[in-house]
């Protein structure tokens, strides 16, 4: 990776100090406590926990392809995202907190978001955009072992999508059902996953979540195995929606349900109220095209066939 910009940044929070500095390959990030009660060990870099502690700081140096670092293109530069987070322990006064940890780096000129290979996938081209959808295994890295998944467990589910002319661009799933056909039929029964442009309806009583992003163009959807149709073949119809990063409102968002905290956005927690909408009506803007230099343009997908297996049977 070229380097453009080697940042070395100091913030400031109520009770802390943080020094950033980003290097091509790695991130070099000291965390300095401004106050006794804050516990060092407790500051996590992503899903990363410090390399090093101490009884004044935490001290993080990873790699841009650890701790869930986020991946965007912007024009001429590649920007890494990460949140450094403090969680206290249950006795303890201090507030919580996030802070946004931002490196932006040249972007190379022959430099592209990597394709997949996918085995039980869905792909479709439209101009310069290709559309993937796909099983993954449980850590997506690879392609889904197998299509039969027992009733409870997670399904891993991917989507993306590439324009290599194009960038960055955000993935969206704006609705996804459940049927037992190819092809969606009015007589169809149909099973709800997400609705209301980007709601993950299933989340509310159940494991389903959307994970967090390894890159814009990205979407990784962890969904718990529902008892319809039982032992049938299971088709996942989506509508995905590729959309300009910044053009986020209340018709184009990516929303899980957390229990005993309520609707989350997927890309900004902090901006969480666009979810409001999710249990009444979302409304919604028409579908604007990429290839007409607009904001987005929208794709028709179906997983499958999978199965969902009864653990007794």
């Amino acid at each position: 990776m070229s380097i453009g910009l080697s940042v070395s940044r100091i913030s400031v929070c109520f009770f802390c100090y943080m020094k950033l500095d980003c290097r091509p390959d790695f991130v070099s990030l000291v965390w300095t406590k401004s106050r006794p009660q804050a516990e060092p060990s407790l500051i996590r870099l992503g899903n990363c926990p410090p390399t090093s502690v101490s009884a004044e700081e935490a001290v993080f140096n990873v790699g841009l392809n650890d701790c869930h670092f986020r991946r965007m293109v912007t024009g001429d530069q590649l920007v890494y995202t990460n949140d450094l987070t403090y969680i206290p322990s249950s006795d303890s006064h201090m507030p919580a907190f996030s802070l946004p940890v931002v490196c932006a780096y040249e972007r190379p000129v022959d430099w592209y978001p990597p394709m997949y290979d996918p085995v039980l996938f869905d792909t479709y081209g439209q101009g310069e955009l290709v559309f993937h959808m796909e099983l993954m295994n449980d850590d997506f890295s690879g392609p889904a072992p197998s299509t039969a998944f027992p009733l409870g467990s997670l399904i891993p589910i991917m989507a993306s999508v590439e324009h290599k002319s194009h960038q960055p661009l955000l993935l969206l799933l704006e609705e996804c059902v459940a049927t037992t056909t190819p092809e969606l039929q009015p007589e169809n029964h149909l099973f709800p996953i997400i609705t209301n442009k980007g709601c993950l309806v299933d989340s509310k009583g159940t494991r389903s979540k959307f994970e967090q992003r390894q890159k814009s163009s990205e979407i990784h959807l962890s969904l718990q195995a529902f008892k319809f149709a039982l032992g049938e073949e299971v088709f996942i119809h989506c509508k995905l929606l590729a959309w300009d990063p910044s053009g986020l409102d209340r018709s184009k968002k990516a929303c899980h349900y957390v229990k005993d905290h309520g609707w989350e956005l997927l890309d900004n927690p902090s901006y969480s109220s666009l979810c409001d909408c999710c249990d009444s009506s979302c409304t919604s803007r028409r579908t604007r095209s990429i290839a007409s230099g607009k904001h987005g343009i929208a794709h028709n997908a179906v997983l499958g066939p999978l199965t969902i297996t009864d653990w007794n049977a």
